[in-house]
């Protein structure tokens, strides 16, 4: 059984979205709502840590409040999948491979009009570095020994990022599965404090992630962030030399 837990700041969206799609599924499943329209939580990892503790599911199932689950056996279908895969530490809906940050792996629509966000598509459960924090999944065994990290992730950015590779040390694999959904968010914020939570991230992980690979593109804890923040291109020549050394 999955445990669903959606923090919210809009009823209506959440309505529109994520509970009208969540409702019609064929699959029993436990809802706990975070209500956050009054900014109770400051970050998303205290947040969804609270929410988790309430979950007693085989899998922990965090999601956004915009999201469309588009089918009436998502759960169904999504729980054969994961019951499928070897060493199951987290799997997402969309995520990046350790070397190839210029193309997704996801099959989810996203934007008004809707549009493909990658044109990797895909038919089987990918193994990734990371994965994008619109809807993952974790087995509450493997979340028992691990939470998210309120200190590094302080605000609403890269908690999942954090987690895949946390998870990844402790011998778990992280996965991309092959699941059509809907996002209505862009998903294109990058405020300064996704930059503060990025440089928290990249120093916790710089003995066994020299690159940190996002949805939102590639990092390295061998070059100061500020420089690859503000010269790009200058960043993208640096990680292909380094990727060359250390690959």
């Amino acid at each position: 059984m999955f445990s669903v837990v959606c923090v919210y700041n809009d009823q209506q969206v959440l309505n529109e979205f994520f509970l009208k799609s969540l409702k019609t599924q064929s699959l029993d499943y436990e809802l706990i709502l975070i209500d956050n329209t009054n900014s109770m939580f400051k970050s998303a990892a205290e947040a969804l840590n609270k929410g988790a503790e309430k979950a007693s599911g085989d899998y922990i199932m965090f999601v956004h409040q915009d999201i469309d689950l588009k089918s009436h056996e998502w759960l169904k279908n999504t729980e054969k999948v994961l019951n499928s895969i070897e060493n199951f530490g987290i799997a997402g809906v969309a995520g990046i491979s350790p070397w190839d940050e210029d193309e997704k792996i996801s099959n989810i629509e996203q934007g008004n009009p809707p549009k493909k966000i990658s044109k990797k598509l895909i038919k089987t459960p990918q193994m990734v570095q990371t994965v994008d924090e619109c809807l993952f999944i974790i087995p509450r065994s493997v979340f028992k020994i691990l939470k998210f990290d309120q200190e590094v992730c302080s605000d609403w950015h890269l908690y999942a990022v954090d987690y895949c590779l946390s998870v990844k040390d402790k011998g778990f694999n992280v996965y991309v599965i092959p699941a059509d959904i809907y996002h209505s968010s862009p998903g294109d914020s990058m405020s300064e404090q996704y930059y503060i939570t990025l440089k928290n991230i990249l120093k916790k992980h710089k003995r066994n992630h020299k690159f940190v690979f996002t949805t939102m593109g590639g990092w390295t804890s061998l070059y100061p962030l500020y420089i690859q923040k503000k010269r790009p291109l200058l960043k993208k020549k640096l990680l292909t030399i380094l990727q060359k050394i250390y690959k």
